[in-house]
């Protein structure tokens, strides 16, 4: 049997296993809502027959599986990243869903208000989370808590419940669902199926896990990345050094740095390569990018 053959009935192997393990895990977020793994198709070993299937080899060791799929990450060789999908029942505010829909490469069905009647379920911030404006960032929350933060969560709890109580009034009168659902907020609840492949996925991961991402939306992209980890674990390492973790530089910047550089003695950047713990590829690169 080929090795490309080979490394197909492995990754199909491996990926039963993982889905006994991993199948329907859930991880709640905010008061009411959660994450939970529906389904999902391939893993690290995927991600590798893909990238090789054009030399036939398939999977070879563990240690070169590794180095292939941080050097397709490094090198944003992103197509064998399609090759896995994850597909994921999320429950969440409708503020966070529309957040998660300006990511137009997933697909998605949602709960109906037309269909059915929406459930009484709306979120309610902490008192932590009730603060003033950014000054700096105009999108975000600042760090100093507002002073009338109890006063405002109150009127949360009393506007969301009075807008539900119209909600069920209408359709008592026979308004139909989808004008009676017109006045609800957007801290209700909706829930979806959404299925994304694992490259946009990263892509949506690092723009939702960053900091200046909305603390609400932040905690669903930290429940997804932390279900698909023990899925494709490389990846995810990978993903998160290369790309999460990492930072870009613009030609200027670059060209201060590398003056920088310039002043430190050759044998000293030598001596930091081989401390970094960076392969030797890689130390190869940094040289060729900052030399």
């Amino acid at each position: 049997m080929d090795g490309s053959r080979q490394g197909i009935i492995d990754a199909i192997e491996h990926e039963a296993d993982l889905k006994k393990k991993y199948l329907n895990s859930q991880i709640g977020c905010l008061d009411k809502g959660f994450v939970r793994l529906v389904d999902f198709m391939g893993s690290d070993a995927s991600v590798v027959q893909a990238a090789r299937v054009s030399t036939n080899k398939g999977t070879t060791d563990k240690k070169r599986d590794e180095m292939l799929i941080r050097y397709l990450m490094r090198m944003r060789h992103t197509s064998p990243f399609e090759q896995v999908e994850f597909k994921f029942h999320c429950k969440l505010p409708i503020f966070c869903a529309r957040q998660m829909v300006r990511h137009r490469t997933a697909s998605l069905n949602e709960m109906s208000g037309r269909y059915s009647q929406m459930p009484e379920e709306y979120y309610i911030p902490e008192i932590d989370r009730l603060r003033t404006q950014d000054k700096v960032n105009l999108q975000g929350s600042g760090e100093e808590q507002i002073e009338e933060a109890t006063w405002i969560q109150d009127s949360f709890k009393d506007e969301c419940k009075l807008s539900f109580e119209n909600y069920n009034s209408y359709l008592k009168c026979g308004l139909a669902r989808e004008i009676a659902r017109i006045n609800l907020p957007l801290s209700t609840y909706t829930q979806w199926y959404w299925k994304m492949d694992l490259h946009n996925l990263f892509h949506f991961l690092a723009l939702r896990l960053h900091p200046h991402a909305q603390y609400e939306m932040r905690q669903y992209a930290k429940a997804i990345f932390a279900l698909i980890q023990p899925i494709v674990p490389v990846s995810c390492q990978a993903f998160a050094e290369y790309k999460l973790n990492a930072r870009t530089f613009s030609g200027k910047e670059m060209n201060i740095i590398k003056g920088l550089l310039n002043k430190i003695h050759p044998n000293d950047i030598s001596t930091m390569l081989c401390d970094s713990g960076l392969s030797k590829q890689e130390q190869e690169e940094l040289l060729d990018k900052i030399t």
